[in-house]
């Protein structure tokens, strides 16, 4: 039992420890999971100080809190140990499953151990809020806690995720994030994909909002029919002497395509995406600047299905696919959206790298380049937030999507990011 047990949690860890990360167990009752990722630490609960020295990426707490007389003193503790991109990823025991697991021990299925506390999901919220910490996601895991073949596998993988079922899981899962003040002023690197935009280029430079202390506008074109490469190119040099202007040209083709170009040649502390359409308000983009900086969220997408948006800014179709990806990406990813299509998505450029270094977990076949984002932030435990904005109709050109081939192309990423993420 325990080592099917065991096997089965260090396959859930698997998704957030990326290689090269380090994990550094505390107070560990088995050294199953410090022996399956190499280069583990297990450290004693008084010796939380060694931490500092070796900067694990994270930290588990696989059962710690069932028995720590304090957990609130110990998170605090804990807290003063880590960094800004720490995780800490707590595994413990659904109290349904107090009787069982009683049981088990007392017939020596289990070995002997002295849990005293059974805390509920609510109260790791609460010790997180009261020890300054922020939960990022959250998981339920294992129907069946023992080794019976087809059976064992087929329900936890596929029947354990799914809402009512999860409710009877053995295992609660819960990523979290130390919760520190930003005090450096951040600059902006601000990314303009463009194809057939020629008319938005100019409004774009003159509305675009000084954000840092020195910000750069990063223009990738990419295989236009009109003259959008010679405008941004001559927009460079008008506006070159008031502002940071990097212009570039992609050699494939599509969105994902220009996002990867332009944030390989950003050199500023945040990444930010802006459409060339401008449905966007440049001047929002503040609002997603002060997210990331005063440490709302590490992944700020944005959102346009909270305010009213302008009579023709989207179809009634694609308002429906909106909320249907919206709550299936929800579910799959266990971080709340309400709008995963909009194009605005800010990140650091550190955690950008970090990102783009495991890209090859997911691939690299996301023509838009928003989900090869949302995917990996979620992977890496960043807490994901949304900036609700006021979408606009577009007043030149026409958009480059196609709602039905560009849906499918959706849905089919969304079920393999399922396959890799959440039925693990």
């Amino acid at each position: 039992m325990r080592n099917y047990f065991y096997k089965l949690l260090c396959r859930y860890l698997s998704l957030y420890v990326l290689p090269g990360n380090t994990l550094a167990e505390i107070n560990p009752v088995d050294h199953r999971i410090t022996d399956y990722f190499k280069g583990s630490l297990s450290v004693s609960a008084e010796q939380l100080s060694v931490l500092k020295k070796y900067r694990p990426q994270y930290v588990l707490l696989n059962g710690t809190v069932h028995y720590l007389a304090d957990i609130q003193q110990f998170l605090e503790n804990l807290k003063d140990q880590l960094n800004a991109d720490t995780r800490v990823i707590f595994m413990y025991y659904s109290q349904l499953w107090k009787p069982l697991v009683a049981f088990a021990t007392s017939i020596g299925i289990r070995k002997k151990q002295s849990e005293q506390n059974w805390i509920s999901p609510g109260d790791i919220d609460n010790f997180l809020l009261l020890s300054g910490y922020d939960k990022v996601r959250e998981e339920q895991k294992i129907l069946i806690p023992v080794y019976i073949p087809i059976l064992s596998g087929l329900i936890n993988r596929y029947l354990a995720p799914l809402p009512f079922f999860r409710e009877f899981c053995v295992v609660n899962i819960v990523v979290a994030r130390p919760l520190f003040p930003v005090t450096k002023k951040l600059s902006v690197s601000v990314l303009v994909p463009a194809r057939n935009e020629a008319g938005n280029i100019e409004e774009i430079i003159q509305r675009l909002p000084v954000m840092g202390p020195d910000d750069e506008l990063i223009f990738i074109e990419g295989n236009s029919t009109d003259n959008t490469w010679q405008v941004i190119q001559d927009m460079a040099k008008k506006y070159g002497k008031k502002k940071n202007i990097v212009i570039g040209q992609q050699e494939g083709r599509g969105k994902g395509d220009a996002v990867r170009k332009g944030f390989s040649m950003a050199t500023k502390d945040i990444l930010m995406i802006l459409d060339a359409d401008i449905t966007v308000p440049p001047e929002d983009l503040p609002k997603f600047y002060s997210a990331i900086t005063e440490n709302k969220g590490e992944f700020i997408n944005g959102s346009r299905l909270v305010y009213p948006m302008e009579k023709k800014a989207m179809r009634f179709f694609n308002i429906l696919g909106n909320k249907f990806f919206a709550y299936a990406f929800s579910f799959v990813l266990e971080q709340r959206f309400k709008d995963t299509l909009c194009g605005t998505k800010v990140m650091t450029r550190e955690n950008y790298l970090k990102l783009a270094a495991n890209r090859s977990y997911f691939g690299e076949f996301d023509p838009f380049g928003d989900f090869d984002l949302l995917f990996g932030s979620a992977r890496m435990g960043l807490k994901i937030v949304e900036v609700p904005i006021t979408y606009r109709e577009r007043k030149y050109g026409e958009t480059n999507i196609s709602r039905w081939k560009h849906g499918a192309i959706l849905l089919g990423m969304l079920l393999f990011a399922a396959r890799k993420i959440k039925f693990i």
